[in-house]
């Protein structure tokens, strides 16, 4: 083994062969990725976003992300589903918890986003679409002077981005972007959630763009290595084929092992 894994050790200068502790370290962190995605990928979807959404919970503020990426990306079913599991697992609603530990402006906005059951299907009203991206505007743009409010203390973005369907969202975004010089994202800057809720609401491709992009660059934190773990054990209904034409030569660069065959795996799955 030694000699065929000699990449672990390292001989000094009394010729003394030892771990090579930075290669270890390595083999660890490839070893806890591997395993969490085999996790995440065997157990039942309702319970894996119920397990998610308590873990982020309990992390904080930092971690609330992971909250707007599960309740912006799953079905209105589907996040039913991690309701009804969360409820099983720990004999407390979401919403409950929610309320009790997430303090500020974000428990306003993270309540309503789990606790949402939208409507799927094609219909969009053209004409409320064209409003409520003039009411969005107003309430980002005023966040400016001495009375300063931010966008996700104001009750009607709560609503607009909280109970309305998706198609509908991606309209009242293209009606944004009409109206003002900027999208929304680009416009919502310093608010850093309240932006991913509608990159995830409205342009989920650019949401799981960055978390590649930001996983697989030399220097990635660990937090960032989780979020990518996350998203290929998690999305299985979303279309990879673009990020994975854009990503998959930093993946087989950067990336080594089993967790490495995992993520080619899947992202070749999603191409066919």
């Amino acid at each position: 083994m030694r000699k065929g894994c000699s990449k672990f050790f390292l001989e000094d200068e009394r010729q003394f062969e030892r771990w090579n502790d930075s290669a270890i370290k390595s083999l660890k962190a490839e070893f806890k990725l591997f395993k969490d995605v085999v996790v995440l990928s065997l157990m039942h979807p309702w319970e894996r976003d119920a397990r998610l959404l308590k873990k982020a919970l309990k992390k904080g503020p930092p971690h609330y992300n992971v909250i707007v990426e599960i309740a912006c990306t799953r079905s209105s079913d589907q996040l039913l589903g991690a309701r009804k599991a969360y409820h099983s697992l720990f004999d407390r609603s979401i919403e409950e918890d929610l309320a009790s530990h997430v303090k500020g402006s974000e428990r306003k906005l993270l309540v309503a986003l789990v606790s949402a059951y939208r409507y799927e299907g094609p219909k969009v009203k053209e004409d409320a679409a064209k409003s409520e991206a003039k009411a969005l505007l107003n309430a980002i743009k005023n966040n400016n002077g001495d009375h300063k409010k931010k966008a996700m203390e104001e009750d009607e973005v709560i609503w607009i981005l909280t109970t309305r369907s998706k198609p509908h969202l991606k309209v009242v975004y293209e009606q944004y972007k009409k109206i003002s010089a900027k999208t929304i994202t680009e416009d919502l800057e310093v608010e850093l959630l309240l932006k991913e809720t509608v990159e995830c609401l409205c342009t989920p491709q650019t949401y799981f763009t960055r978390v590649f992009d930001t996983a697989l660059r030399e220097d990635a934190k660990e937090d960032a290595k989780k979020a990518l773990t996350r998203l290929v054990a998690t999305q299985e209904d979303v279309d990879l084929k673009g990020i994975a034409a854009r990503f998959e030569d930093k993946i087989k660069e950067r990336v080594k092992g089993a967790y490495k065959d995992v993520l080619l795996g899947v992202l070749a799955d999603d191409r066919k």
